[in-house]
């Protein structure tokens, strides 16, 4: 086990301090990968040998010097390979590391959702369901070419690959990328889409807000949705323009959480992350002349300087729709 999936316990009020927490994971290697907006994969193949100890064993090391320094605890996942450390991030605890060993790659793997491997949406899922390959175990053991007809040459070869435990991903160092993030956790599991919708206003919102009084626009917007099994799906779109303006990123969430085409399904959180942040004096904006927008415009200026005036509560997120 030689890389780790660290995810940080930070407040969405907190992500400033997740290039800091980068630097500890840099203490102990070079080759880390940050995952924003409060995660990050590390390989620590040179610090095994360099410091004497296991993967695990370091993790825990990390745990105690994040929560000492920087009083922030991680859940983290341990495995061969980037793939397998995520998932194995899924079944972590604040306190235990969950890791996952080469012999055991396959036992881990069997019995697991096809759709819980990365990479597989839910159109994929669906397929290989409907011929029974619903765990990972069945797509293992089917045939090479029964997977290929099914969702194509590259991308069956990658499944079959992925299924059997192959993981022939790496960790690439980068730098922490520019970007603002909103999680909306629901108390129970929800299906209702409309409270799916409420939740997703709320955050573009407060998002909106968040730029504007950074004077930043961004460039892109993520979504990611996170099931009942522990599952999640990530979606990301380029906007039609840098904005800053909680109409246009709405719009834009509505769009990416319409295409998952979710039907039924039990939602525990969706996150929003908005990327590619630039100064809002650098942004250009193309006129519409729509009353409607030029109305919603000022009325976000005069909630923003109630926000800067009386706190951040003085506007509540969602109420610009009314």
């Amino acid at each position: 086990m030689t890389i780790l999936c660290v995810r940080f316990q930070l407040p969405p009020t907190r992500e400033a301090a997740l290039p800091r927490l980068i630097g500890l994971l840099e203490e102990f290697t070079p080759v880390v990968q940050a995952l924003p907006p409060d995660g990050a994969l590390a390989d620590l193949r040179g610090a095994e040998r360099y410091f004497g100890r296991s993967a695990v064993e370091l993790a825990s090391v990390i745990r105690v010097r994040a929560l000492a320094l920087h009083g922030v605890d991680c859940v983290i996942g341990a495995g061969p390979g980037p793939m397998l450390a995520r998932m194995a991030l899924r079944d972590a605890r604040p306190g235990l590391t969950r890791a996952v060993s080469e012999d055991e790659v396959r036992e881990f793997l069997a019995g697991r959702p096809v759709a819980a491997l990365p990479g597989v949406g839910s159109r994929t899922a669906r397929t290989l369901c409907e011929y029974g390959l619903d765990t990972l175990g069945r797509v293992a053991a089917a045939p090479l070419s029964t997977l290929q007809r099914l969702v194509g040459a590259k991308a069956g070869r990658e499944l079959h690959e992925k299924a059997n435990g192959l993981d022939r991903g790496r960790v690439v160092p980068n730098a922490v990328s520019r970007s603002l993030a909103t999680e909306r956790p629901f108390t129970r599991d929800e299906l209702d889409p409309g409270r799916h919708r409420r939740a997703l206003l709320s955050a573009a919102e407060e998002l909106g807000a968040r730029l504007r009084a950074l004077d930043k626009v961004c460039r892109g917007l993520t979504l990611t949705v996170r099931y009942a099994d522990r599952t999640a799906t990530t979606r990301t779109r380029t906007l039609p323009e840098p904005t800053a303006h909680s109409a246009a990123l709405t719009k834009a969430a509505y769009g990416l959480y319409e295409a998952l085409g979710l039907q039924r399904a039990r939602v525990r959180s969706i996150a929003l992350r908005v990327e590619g942040l630039d100064p809002a004096e650098q942004a250009s904006h193309q006129l519409t002349f729509d009353p409607v927008d030029e109305k919603v415009r000022r009325i976000e200026e005069v909630a923003d300087r109630a926000r800067a005036k009386f706190g951040p509560r003085a506007v509540m997120p969602g109420s610009l729709a009314a």
